[in-house]
């Protein structure tokens, strides 16, 4: 099918951008047992904007996966388990208050290594992160157990209770869209319930959770709480499979939350898993809807962190009667978005996280442009140097297109036309996730019962990604098992054992 293109010549220019700024660096080796481990072998992390090497990092294999699987088994059973939930508190409100000392040089660090503006780094990552710590840390002596007293005659004078134990030494594989408020949902629930951490970072973007690895030894967290490992997908394979870990809690894409999942049961345990994985989700604009503020948070939805969010509103659903005006407003804001390197004042958008990463959207925009759907703007690369794609707008979406099916995870927008309720939820749940939608309406009847029918962990109304260390996240469907925050985040680090007293006698 031949391509319409609208007004695409009004995009973003290429142009030259300064140099990266300098920042202290954290160790580039592996935090095994509050030591800096070398490995066998080294990968490289570069700078998105640049294309330029930041540092080689120890790539981690087997017998550094052995050694930190060694050192948080060490940590459970000795003095991190010896801890009561008062005093792990208070290492994690110190680790918290380590990180907001140290905030502009961990901003630094993510806007380096992931491409992010700095105002994102600071007003999103690094706010959550502190709060996400923060709010564990006082749930840390908060976590009891109950009393049961047995009923019936075969039960008489026993006494029953039910106690939460931590679940033992965990493997943790954080994803490189959020490095460092990823680890916060990881480490946070885990420490407070008593658990021991391995963590394995994602290779384009170590820095920040190394970064937090030296805070939590300035902290004072005994030595194997807390074992940091950078290292490429192969590392991630290896923690998974150990048979000293005892829970897997992994964020990333579907398919290798698939291979995670099948791969807790192999060997001669079974992992407890947590999956936090893909999405789609829809976002869903009514005949009344507020235009304006729809137009403008899909901006948010969809182009935040240069679209490389698990939970960006990426199939737009607008009724007919107010579509035309929802294209036209959404592709002059796209037009208008100022895209850069992170650390330049005035940068909404920086590049995609990797050339693999820029490569995979330029072919989903291009599968948008050969199936017939409508290019507002953008499409193309948006500077020659640097992972930069033009924030592009496709109108005329079909759910049978592939940009309306597949999770992009990059700065494209699809917006799609219906006509009823009835219809748009139909289509809305028509797909294989279930992370987050969104519902814009300015009767809140209609929006309470489009959002009880849409099939997603997380539902909007009239706003976007409202995120709080109390409120859980997760999804259904392929989006995840289990959920991360809130109360709720807490019990998939723990065990419920059950013990029953009889007679002393």
């Amino acid at each position: 099918m031949m391509l319409r293109t609208v007004s695409a010549t009004r995009t973003c220019a290429t142009r030259a951008f300064s140099n990266a700024p300098s920042v202290a660096l954290p160790p580039t080796q592996a935090l095994i047992g509050n030591e800096w481990v070398n490995g066998s072998g080294t990968f490289t992390t570069s700078n998105p904007a640049t294309e330029q090497p930041i540092a080689d990092l120890t790539n981690c294999r087997a017998a550094e996966v052995d050694q930190a699987v060694d050192a948080a088994t060490k940590a459970f059973y000795g003095e991190w388990g010896a801890l009561g939930g008062h005093e792990r508190g208070k290492l994690m409100y110190k680790l918290a208050d380590l990180i907001e000392e140290n905030a502009e040089r961990l901003a630094q660090l993510e806007v380096l290594d992931n491409g992010k503006p700095i105002w994102e780094a600071n007003n999103l990552d690094l706010y959550l992160t502190v709060q996400c710590y923060r709010y564990y840390a006082g749930w840390a002596d908060k976590i009891h157990g109950s009393v049961v007293n047995p009923s019936g005659a075969i039960a008489n004078g026993l006494f029953g209770y039910v106690d939460k134990e931590p679940v033992g030494v965990v493997g943790q594989i954080i994803p490189w869209n959020f490095p460092m408020l990823m680890q916060a949902w990881k480490l946070g629930p885990a420490l407070a319930t008593g658990c021991t951490s391995v963590m394995k970072t994602a290779p384009q973007t170590p820095l920040s959770a190394l970064a937090v690895g030296e805070l939590a030894v300035q902290a004072g967290f005994p030595a194997g709480t807390i074992n940091i490992l950078p290292g490429d997908d192969e590392a991630g394979k290896i923690l998974s499979r150990h048979s000293g870990i005892d829970k897997v809690a992994f964020t990333g894409s579907t398919s290798v939350g698939r291979q995670i999942l099948a791969d807790s049961a192999s060997g001669n345990s079974i992992k407890r898993v947590t999956l936090e994985l893909g999405g789609k989700s829809p976002m869903v604009v009514c005949e009344d809807a507020n235009v304006d503020v729809a137009a403008g948070t899909a901006q948010v939805g969809l182009f935040l962190n240069q679209g490389q969010v698990c939970c960006a509103q990426s199939r737009i659903f607008v009724h007919e009667k107010v579509y035309d005006e929802f294209v036209e407003k959404s592709t002059e804001q796209a037009k208008a978005r100022v895209v850069g390197p992170g650390w330049e004042e005035g940068t909404q958008q920086g590049p995609q996280v990797s050339k693999e990463q820029f490569e995979s959207v330029m072919g989903y925009i291009k599968k948008g442009k050969e199936s017939g759907a409508t290019l507002m703007t953008g499409g193309e690369r948006a500077s020659d140097v640097g992972y930069f794609v033009q924030p592009t707008v496709f109108a005329d979406v079909q759910d049978d297109h592939v940009i309306a099916k597949e999770e992009i995870f990059g700065p494209v927008m699809s917006i799609l036309k219906y006509s009823d309720e009835d219809e748009v939820i139909s289509r809305a749940n028509g797909s294989e996730y279930g992370l987050t939608a969104s519902v814009f309406s300015r009767n809140y009847s209609n929006a309470s019962r489009i959002s009880k029918q849409l099939r997603a962990g997380t539902v909007w109304i009239n706003t976007y990604g409202t995120f709080d260390a109390a409120l859980p996240f997760g999804g259904y469907k392929s989006s995840g098992i289990g959920r991360e925050l809130g109360e709720s985040g807490l019990q998939p680090y723990l065990e419920h054992k059950t013990v029953v007293l009889g007679s002393f006698d």
